[in-house]
């Protein structure tokens, strides 16, 4: 499967073109429809976490479970929220909490010695939404990791053999859009057992729009 940057533009042009003007600036929505994919085979399932290079043009709220040292670091690098190990267990006995912190923030990071006691305490809240943390050394500076969590994206394909997401906004440029675009079609294509000839369908609209499709070869 060949999908070109231009086309990609084109379609971009075509999707705001058939957006109806709205007070708010739209998201770009990407859908990729799949075929020949048994999802009744976990193997077969996917739900990882993508990079956009220029991110999704709204800034995503990211947490971080840590202790000491990573903890003033991740507050001095703007995570939004650091929950320590004594808060970690408290959410984890207070679900009805537990679920809105889950709701609210994006993505999660935890210091890797902590990952077994957010395991146990969160899992089965952040489990399902597919928000489990990704490790960090207790030692390393988490800027980057931080700034990389702000602009990922969730691929989930578990019961539909689809995957819809957003890449991006209104207020950002085509070739920006487009170079997300492409990063998610690559990403799937890597994951897919047949790679490209399991794309049946890919598809960009705006929030409020109709949606555009780009010829799939």
């Amino acid at each position: 499967m060949t999908v070109s940057k231009q086309d990609i533009i084109e379609a971009l042009k075509e999707a705001k073109e058939k957006s109806t003007d709205r007070n708010f600036t739209q998201t770009f929505d990407l859908s990729i429809g799949l075929k020949n994919l048994d999802l009744s085979d976990p193997e077969n399932r996917i739900n990882e976490e993508v990079t956009l290079p220029h991110g999704t043009g709204k800034t995503q709220k990211v947490a971080i479970f840590a202790d000491g040292e990573l903890a003033e670091k991740a507050r001095n690098a703007g995570a939004d929220q650091v929950f320590s190990r004594k808060e970690l267990e408290e959410l984890g006995d207070d679900k009805t909490r537990a679920k809105k912190v889950a709701d609210e923030y994006g993505s999660f990071l935890a210091q890797a010695d902590l990952m077994p006691i957010v395991g146990k305490e969160l899992g089965p809240v952040l489990g399902p939404r597919g928000k489990m943390p990704n490790p960090i050394p207790p030692t390393e500076d988490p800027s980057k990791r931080l700034e990389s969590s702000r602009n990922k994206v969730r691929v989930n394909v578990r019961e539909n053999p689809v995957a819809n997401l957003p890449v991006g906004r209104e207020d950002m440029s085509n070739e920006e859009i487009a170079e997300n675009v492409e990063t998610v079609l690559d990403f799937m294509i890597s994951k897919l057992p047949k790679g490209p000839k399991q794309i049946k369908s890919v598809t960009l609209k705006t929030t409020m729009g109709k949606p555009v499709s780009l010829k799939v070869n």
